[in-house]
């Protein structure tokens, strides 16, 4: 693993004029190009071959493990950690969370009551959403229109818009953790507001860009250290980690092998990373970029999501439309469950009872049961839910009032 701790992002303040760029954008194809990700069988290794919803069913192929550097005193740390946050209770019941659902090509959002898991309201006019992301009051929702030039800011409750223009091809967005600032990733094309291959950081209490951080090729997924210190952006050649109160970069992660999806340890000490193209997942340390360990996740890992007490992760496995379980603790894949055809988003709910799993050929939510390790619900078709017809890209939740 090599690091590299330049170059220093520049944030730049100005907003230049830009000239109008058509881009014609499609459902889950948008994405995958814009990523660079062929939909292609990369070859099936350290999976299992267990029956839907049934993890650890059979005996595994081969048991994947973390190659590890420097690895034992990470992974020790971690089992305790996971031991003491297992036994907790869970924050509140499911029925306290609304899930917010970008749905790429159907041109909407879809608000869905977790309880019920039927769909509750609609934010239409999101021209080609991949990315969502909810402030932590839910007062306002924001979508990344891939399809055009903007950031949609919404207001949760009137549903009233504000086109928040950083650039073409918006690829994700994420709110800080005290909902006070929201980074977009901006990839395509040198016309816009702040050009090509950057990140736009966007002030929450005025909807407006303050700043457009330079990271690297092809800008991805942005994800929140949990103290909102720092935000770690997957490129096409590396994560960059941004330093949100200079809005700069402090330090670049080297990964050749394409990382895509990302996701922070509870306690922010550990980075989770997808390659889909080499079909294995990172563990990298925060703190310093070191690699701790790799494993192999499915044949094309595309999206990744770890559990609110740090104890399990669930990786989207794009080709084999399935969702791998890995311990942190160990490394280790516990389980594979399966879902629709060409999983590409995932999350987990905020009491960890449950995680959702975008597919965006079926066009349909699949929620899996984090205590039985089984499909309990797939929200999608029929009547009051036949919106989610359209590539799930993006998912976000939050907190309601009972």
């Amino acid at each position: 693993m090599s690091m590299d701790n330049g170059p220093a992002g520049a944030a730049s303040t100005g907003r230049r004029a830009r000239k109008r760029v058509v881009i014609v954008a499609g459902a889950a194809a948008a994405g995958l190009l814009v990523a660079g990700i062929p939909v292609t069988a990369l070859g099936l290794a350290g999976t299992f071959s267990a029956s839907p919803g049934t993890p650890g069913a059979n005996a595994p192929m081969s048991t994947p493990t973390w190659t590890s550097v420097s690895r034992s005193a990470a992974s020790a740390g971690a089992g305790s950690a996971a031991s003491a946050q297992s036994s907790a209770p869970a924050a509140s019941d499911p029925a306290d969370y609304h899930g917010y659902v970008a749905l790429a090509g159907g041109n909407l959002v879809a608000e869905v009551d977790v309880a019920t898991d039927a769909i509750i309201a609609e934010i239409t006019g999101a021209d080609t959403g991949e990315g969502v992301s909810v402030t932590p009051d839910g007062a306002t929702v924001y979508v990344a229109e891939t399809g055009q030039y903007y950031v949609l800011a919404v207001n949760a409750a009137t549903k009233a818009q504000t086109k928040i223009e950083v650039g073409a091809y918006p690829q994700d967005v994420a709110v800080s953790p005290d909902g006070k600032l929201a980074y977009a990733t901006v990839t395509g094309g040198d016309t816009g507001p702040g050009g090509s291959d950057v990140v736009a950081a966007i002030d929450t209490a005025t909807n407006t860009v303050t700043s457009d951080i330079k990271v690297g090729t092809a800008p991805r997924q942005v994800v929140f250290s949990p103290d909102g210190a720092f935000a770690y952006v997957t490129t096409e050649t590396g994560v960059y980690v941004i330093d949100t109160a200079t809005s700069s970069v402090a330090r670049v992660i080297s990964d050749p092998q394409g990382p895509q999806g990302i996701a922070v340890s509870p306690d922010g000490k550990t980075l989770y990373v997808t390659n889909p193209n080499a079909g294995t997942l990172w563990e990298i340390s925060a703190a310093t970029g070191a690699v701790l360990g790799r494993t192999n996740a499915g044949t094309e890992p595309y999206a990744v999501t770890v559990t609110p007490n740090g104890s399990a992760l669930y990786v989207a496995d794009m080709n084999s439309d399935s969702v791998s379980v890995l311990s942190t603790a160990t490394g280790k894949v516990t389980g594979t469950i399966s879902v629709g055809r060409l999983p590409m988003s995932i999350a987990a709910t905020p009491d960890g009872s449950q995680v959702w799993v975008g597919n965006g050929l079926t066009g349909s939510v699949s929620v899996i049961s984090v205590a039985s390790g089984t499909i309990t619900a797939t929200i999608g078709g029929g009547p009051g839910t036949a919106t989610l017809d359209a590539a799930p890209l993006g998912i976000s939740f939050v907190a309601v009032s009972s």
